[in-house]
């Protein structure tokens, strides 16, 4: 209904109650803090909490380790690529992007996002579950045959090797007062050199959904983001940039890349280069364009 190249990667809360109620029920992952899974949940979803879990050195040892934890965590949580997997966040918010993509980057063929998250299944009315939560058995996926996906995977090396190349945008997905360089979370504050503003929150409505894809995609051209360009996003720890990844890959843009150690590592890094943009540069929309 909202017009998106790949309209299967959301699912709403009727579709969801009628999934669940199928012959082959998807695995609901909420994401959300444990004291709201443990106030009320989607009846039978399981819990995981990565938030917090990030990677500050994407250096290929550290980056393996990395993801060997985040396989290792997903598959004590029963995840099975035969039936798919529906993220549950406080609305279409980064917790979820983040664990979808991690879903893809492992090769999971169907994994999807409830548009709105919990407060859209309560608020069609659909049974909320409490009390203690049924334990989930553990799988072999995805430490095990999965086929990972590393070309929407980027490192530091990635983004330095992007700067300046003709057919790629460095996406920053940050607040405007992080990108400007008023607030730094890293030991430096500014942003990666030539890269383009759109700040993650811009991805959804009022109600916590996804914009139509005629608004976000007049939104990220806008920006200089375009479909014929290999897009890096990057926030502070990847979460927001992987909202953007869920955004454009609604949008059907084919290749998107998430840079996982993101400014807590380019910011970190006095060899990385830098720049500080001006608001005084900026175009109306209060976004640099390229």
């Amino acid at each position: 209904m909202k017009g998106y190249a790949n309209p299967k990667l959301l699912v709403t809360a009727p579709e969801l109650a009628a999934l669940l109620q199928s012959a082959a029920p998807p695995v609901v992952l909420d994401v959300r803090p444990a004291e709201q899974f443990a106030a009320g949940r989607i009846p039978g979803a399981v819990h995981i909490d990565l938030f917090g879990v990030s990677l500050n050195d994407t250096d290929p040892g550290p980056l393996r380790a990395f993801l060997w934890t985040i396989a290792h965590a997903l598959a004590l949580r029963g995840l099975d690529p035969r039936r798919t997997a529906v993220l549950c966040d406080e609305h279409s918010g980064i917790r979820a992007a983040r664990a979808f993509w991690f879903l893809e980057y492992f090769g999971h063929p169907d994994p999807r996002v409830l548009d709105g998250g919990f407060p859209a299944w309560t608020r069609a009315g659909l049974p909320v579950e409490t009390g203690p939560a049924a334990r989930p058995s553990k799988s072999d996926w995805p430490e095990r045959d999965a086929e990972r996906r590393d070309e929407i995977v980027a490192t530091w090396r990635d983004v330095l090797g992007a700067l300046d190349r003709p057919g790629a945008v460095i996406l920053d997905t940050r607040s405007d007062a992080e990108y400007y360089g008023e607030v730094a979370r890293s030991r430096r504050a500014g942003a990666v050199p030539g890269a383009v503003h759109v700040e993650w929150t811009r991805n959804l409505d009022a109600d916590g959904t996804f914009r139509p894809a005629a608004e976000l995609k007049q939104m990220y051209e806008d920006a200089g983001v375009t479909p014929d360009k290999e897009v890096i996003a990057y926030c502070q720890g990847g979460y927001r940039a992987a909202h953007a990844y869920l955004a454009l890959r609604l949008l059907g843009y084919p290749r998107v890349r998430n840079y996982l150690g993101s400014w807590q590592e380019w910011g970190d890094r006095e060899d990385l280069p830098l720049e500080i943009p001006s608001r005084a540069a900026a175009p109306e929309t209060g976004r640099r364009q390229p």
